[in-house]
């Protein structure tokens, strides 16, 4: 007789589980990111960046620009603005003890932005990211320069997609 009841109070709470299961997630909602219901294409397509310094900021700021917009350009008054400051690093990872020089190395791209309305100037979002490129330094000095180029490029692609996915989760909120 114990068994029966056991199997009884077990399954009543499976079935209580269950209810409360489904209960709890009907109350989550969740939505594709860019979904034409929600208005984020717009809202992206409203921003608008802080003038590059350098040329891995003007990098950076291509690649959000191109993102943004889907490909049409800033706009001309846009309802938000973004304020970039770009940070770059190279460091020497493995070096040869014979010669004293680097066969390997890493670079650093850095990011901090604030992310304001363009009406009252109330800042919706600030934060930074940043990545880093693995390069290869040959021994030719040019070829290095160009792997260095390279690498920062790289990198500031990466750290963008990286800022653009925080801004558009912001805005979507």
């Amino acid at each position: 007789m114990s068994s029966d009841i056991a199997c009884k109070l077990a399954r009543n709470a499976g079935i209580a589980m269950i209810l409360a299961s489904a209960a709890f997630l009907s109350a989550c909602q969740v939505r594709p990111l860019y979904s034409e219901s929600s208005g984020l294409t717009e809202k992206l397509a409203a921003v608008g960046f802080s003038p590059a310094g350098s040329r891995i900021e003007q990098q950076v700021r291509n690649h959000l620009i191109f993102m943004a917009s889907r490909g049409a350009g800033e706009p001309e008054k846009p309802d938000y603005q973004v304020d970039l400051h770009v940070t770059s690093s190279v460091a020497d990872t493995l070096l040869t003890d014979s010669a004293d020089t680097s066969r390997a190395g890493r670079v650093t791209v850095s990011v901090t932005y604030t992310l304001r309305a363009a009406t009252d100037n109330h800042v919706i979002k600030a934060g930074s990211r940043s990545t880093t490129a693995l390069v290869d330094f040959p021994d030719q000095e040019f070829a290095k320069q160009r792997a260095i180029r390279d690498a920062q490029n790289r990198a500031a692609d990466q750290v963008a997609e990286f800022v653009g996915a925080d801004i558009a989760a912001a805005l979507s909120r």
